[in-house]
This record gives structure tokens, C-alpha cells and sequence, in this order.
């Protein structure tokens, strides 16, 4: 929705987002001050201890300003930070490295000076009788002013936005090109080592037969039902690999019965509720389906769970899902789970994936991925 069709706040409201900005003031002077104190004792160590606490109160700060120039100027304003690593000190890093933190303190000396006294004036025009008539015609412009420096400063610009775009789809497809080799290697391995191998076997033995056909007909014979056996067995190999490039229930029944079938195979209970339409973009149900069979894979693997869930909803364009269960916890992305590769194909879709997994549980796997479709489907298991 276009920015002049949201709805306009009144004056007596942005008066009262106003009169916290100045109550605010003594606070953000606090923390900025903390901030560069801290910033000029790090060479003395001092300074980190202190930029841990005093970061995460500017980013409340200017959350807040967010929260208030949206409101004012009648549009959703996102935050630009980068994802926070864990650890404190990994964390410091990455918000000393973050484009936005230094916006953060750009934006506490505007708060300090002119954005200060925009507010000022708007708390002060409405306190005197001879100025009313000014506050009338001026708060809500005056206002809107503020919160539209206060979009510029702390929120991304266009160009920013693109660049971290343009990085996220470099990053997410590189991966997905090592991840597709990955795949093909293992494509390549399975069909050498299993129907390649039999199908040799069958050749030589059809070939063996052949020359005992005049000589000894009962061991031709037998050589022949062996022939036989090992090339069902080769299908059945075949089968298989091929089920792994595409499950043919997927194509059958749709993500929501292909997941419906996943969830009977396992050894515990696991809940299913699947609201779906009936198609979705076939890559999609497969990066999805082969993510549900990762996870409950660990589950059977890893988790010592007694009992497991799986929910998949679908609305506005976007495919949810969610994978839990109440074993002991502790997955992490990149310890051997699993949980990279499933990043790596929903990221493919500009999908993403955030794991929930403390010690002693539960574990909890949850993705989003933009799709279209039609025709929703809700089934429940």
C-alpha cells in the first residue's frame, strides 16, 4: 500500500508521541555518551564489558523511534540489522561491524539536536493559548518531519536494500550450486554402486549362460534365473534412487500426503496438520518435502523423542512450516544434522529456516518460503 493511502495519525496523538521523544532525551544523551566512552576504552579493554550492555540499549532506543515514526507517518518501518551470531563477543562484532549500529548513533545526535527540538516545539506550541492555533495546523506536519529523518536514518535505503539482496542471492547461490554438485555425486555414486554394479552382474551372467546352453542346459538354466533375480533387485535399486531425486508420492498425492506418509514410517507419534493447497510449484513441494524428511530423520536419529509434530500452513504467498519434537534438544546447523542442507534448498526459493533446539529441549525446526498457488486444501492427521 502506497504511503499517502495509509491512514493519517491525529494531532493529539503525535503530541503524545512527542512528549515521550522529550522524555526520552535524558536517556538517549546517556547512552550515547556510554557508547563513545565504551568505543574509546576498548584499547584498554575496559570498553568491551560496557559496549556489550550500552549496544543492545541503543537498538531499544531507536526500536522505539521506529515504532513511533511508523505510527506517525502511517507505514511499517523494518529494522536493518544483520543477524547476531551467538556469544557475546561474537555478537559485539557483529554489531560493531553492522552498517546499522553506526546509524544508530547518527541517529542519537539528530535525536540530541534538531529532532530534540521539533518535538519541543510541538509539546510547547500546545501549552500556550496564544499558540494553539499553530499547534493545530503545524504538529502533524512538524511530526512527520521528524519521523521521516528518523526513517531515513534508521531505517535501509533502496539501493541498501538491493545490495543486501543482491549479496543474500550471491551467497544462497553458491550454495545451492555446491549442494547440487553434492547431490549429483551421490546420484553418480548410488547407480554406480548399486544398479550399475548388478546390471554388470546380469550381463556376465547372461553371457555365461549362453555359452552353456549346448554344453549344459540346466546350469544355463540357472544362470539364467539368477540373471533374473539380480536385475529385479537392480530395479528395485534403481527405484530407489530415483526416489531420491523425486518420491513418486510427492507426484501422487501432493506435499500434504507425501508428509502424511513420512510421518507413518516413523517408530513414534507424529502429529500432522497440513493446510495446503493441493499443488504447489513442484520444486517447491520438493525442497519442502525432503526438508520434513530431514528433520524427522534427526528426529529418529538423534532426538530420543517420544513423540514429534509437523505443521505446514500456507496463506498470502507463503509457505510455513515447522518440524518439533520433545527429545533432548541440542541440533544444531553444521553439526552433521542435516540442518545446512535443508537451509541450502529453501534458500534456493529465497526461503528461510531458523532452528530452536536448547539443551533438554524440545527442538524445534521453522521455515518460510515464498510460492504461489491455488485451490487450499487443510488435512490434519
Amino acid at each position: 500500500m502506497d504511503e499517502d493511502a495509509q491512514p493519517r495519525v491525529g494531532r493529539l496523538a503525535v503530541t503524545g508521541y512527542a512528549a515521550l521523544q522529550v522524555l526520552l532525551f535524558p536517556v538517549v544523551v546517556v547512552v550515547f555518551v556510554l557508547c563513545v566512552v565504551s568505543a574509546v576504552l576498548v584499547v584498554v579493554w575496559v570498553g568491551i564489558p560496557l559496549l556489550v550492555a550500552v549496544l543492545p540499549a541503543a537498538r531499544a532506543l531507536a526500536g522505539t523511534e521506529r515504532a513511533l515514526a511508523s505510527r506517525v507517518l502511517g507505514a511499517p518501518l523494518s529494522p536493518p540489522y544483520l543477524p547476531l551470531p551467538p556469544g557475546a563477543l561474537a555478537g559485539l562484532r557483529a554489531r560493531a561491524a553492522d552498517p546499522a549500529t553506526w546509524r544508530d548513533l547518527l541517529w542519537m545526535l539528530w535525536a540530541m539536536t534538531l529532532g530534540f527540538a521539533i518535538s519541543l516545539v510541538v509539546l510547547v506550541l500546545m501549552l500556550a493559548v496564544v499558540t494553539l492555533p499553530i499547534w493545530w495546523y503545524g504538529a502533524v506536519p512538524l511530526m512527520r518531519l521528524r519521523s521521516a529523518v528518523d526513517r531515513a536514518v534508521l531505517c535501509t535505503g533502496r539501493t541498501e536494500r538491493l545490495e543486501r539482496r543482491v549479496d543474500a542471492l550471491t551467497r544462497s547461490r553458491a550454495t545451492v550450486v555446491d549442494h547440487s554438485a553434492a547431490e549429483l555425486r551421490r546420484i553418480e555414486r548410488d547407480l554406480h554402486d548399486g544398479p550399475q554394479a548388478r546390471m554388470a552382474a546380469v550381463a556376465l551372467g547372461l553371457g555365461l549362460a549362453d555359452d552353456l546352453f549346448e554344453d549344459d542346459p540346466d546350469a544355463a538354466r540357472r544362470l539364467v534365473q539368477e540373471a533374473r533375480s539380480t536385475s529385479s533387485s537392480a530395479l528395485q535399486e534403481l527405484r530407489g534412487v530415483v526416489r531420491g531425486i523425486h518420491p513418486p508420492v510427492l507426484a501422487d498425492r501432493g506435499l500434504g500426503g507425501a508428509v502424511s506418509a513420512l510421518a507413518l514410517d516413523m517408530a513414534i507419534p507424529v502429529e500432522v496438520s497440513v493446510g495446503v493447497p493441493d499443488r504447489l510449484p513442484p520444486p517447491v513441494e520438493s525442497a519442502v518435502y525432503f526438508a520434513v524428511a530431514e528433520c524427522l530423520a534427526n528426529v529418529g536419529k538423534h532426538a530420543r523423542a517420544s513423540q514429534a509434530w509437523v505443521t505446514l500452513q500456507y496463506a498470502d504467498g507463503v509457505l510455513r512450516g515447522e518440524v518439533g519434537d520433545d527429545g533432548r534438544g541440542g541440533a544444531r546447523p553444521g553439526s552433521g544434522s542435516g540442518l545446512s542442507g535443508i537451509a541450502a534448498r529453501l534458500a534456493a526459493f529465497d526461503g528461510t529456516m531458523e532452528v530452536s533446539s536448547p539443551a533438554g529441549g524440545p527442538t524445534v525446526v521453522r521455515w518460510e518460503v515464498p510460492c504461489g498457488s491455488s485451490s487450499p486444501r487443510t488435512t490434519r492427521s
